[in-house]
C-alpha cells in the first residue's frame, strides 16, 4: 500500500489515539503520518494466499499471523505489513506488536522503494525478527531476506519452493500466486496448458 503526502508532525500518542477512530489507515515515521492507499486486486491475492497458508500451517502453535491491520511499532515508526507472524507476543498493545517473527510486503510501484530501503532497513533492527519477504505482484519474484544469512536476499520464482524458516512453512511460489494476472502468471499457465496437450 502506497504512503501518501505527510500532513503535519504528532507525537506516537496523538497518532495511536487517531488511528483509533479514523477511516483509514496511516503509518507513522518518526512524527510524520502517511495516508495508505487501497490495494489492488492482485495484492490482496497475494496477502490472501500467503495468509491463507500461514492460518493453516500455524493453528495448532504459539506463533499467530496477522493481515494487514496489525500494526508493528520498531523505534519511531509505525508500519501496517501486509501480513505478519507474532510468536507469544500476547502480553503487548492490542493494536500493534514490537516482536514480529516473520514481515510479509506486497510490492507495487508506490511502495517498492520504501518496502527495499526504509523498512528493510528499519525492521532489521527488531531483535525478534528473523524473515523479512517481499513479493511482487506485477512479476512473478519472492524476495526473502533472512537474519541466519546476514539479511543477504534469496529470488524464488516460478517452479521454486520458498521454506520461511522462521515459522517452518513450504510453500511453492505458485500457491503464492494463486489467481493473479499478471504476465509471467499467464505465460507459466499457458505452458502447463501446452505440456498437459
Amino acid at each position: 500500500m502506497a504512503l501518501k503526502q505527510a500532513q503535519h508532525t504528532i507525537s506516537e500518542a496523538e497518532y495511536l489515539q487517531g488511528e483509533m477512530i479514523s477511516d483509514i489507515k496511516h503509518e507513522y515515521v518518526a512524527g510524520e503520518v502517511y495516508a495508505m492507499a487501497g490495494a489492488s486486486r492482485n495484492h490482496q491475492r497475494i496477502s490472501r494466499n500467503i495468509f491463507a497458508a500461514l492460518i493453516q500451517h500455524l493453528s495448532d502453535m504459539p506463533c499467530e499471523p496477522f493481515a494487514a491491520d496489525l500494526k508493528v511499532k520498531v523505534g519511531n515508526c509505525f508500519f501496517y505489513p501486509d501480513v505478519l507472524v507474532a510468536c507469544g507476543d500476547d502480553q503487548g498493545n492490542d493494536y500493534y506488536t514490537d516482536q514480529p517473527t516473520l514481515i510479509v510486503e506486497v510490492l507495487s510501484k508506490a511502495t517498492r522503494r520504501t518496502d527495499k530501503t526504509l523498512k528493510l532497513h528499519t525492521y532489521k533492527t527488531l531483535p525478534s525478527l528473523l524473515e523479512y519477504v517481499l513479493i511482487e505482484q506485477d512479476c512473478v519474484d519472492v524476495e526473502v531476506f533472512r537474519r541466519s544469512a546476514n539479511w543477504l536476499s534469496e529470488h524464488y520464482f516460478l517452479g521454486d519452493d520458498v521454506t520461511l524458516e522462521s515459522v517452518g512453512l513450504t510453500v511453492s511460489v505458485y500457491d503464492i500466486y494463486q489467481r493473479v494476472n499478471n504476465e509471467d502468471m499467464r505465460d507459466y499457465l499457458q505452458q502447463l496448458q501446452q505440456q498437459a496437450l
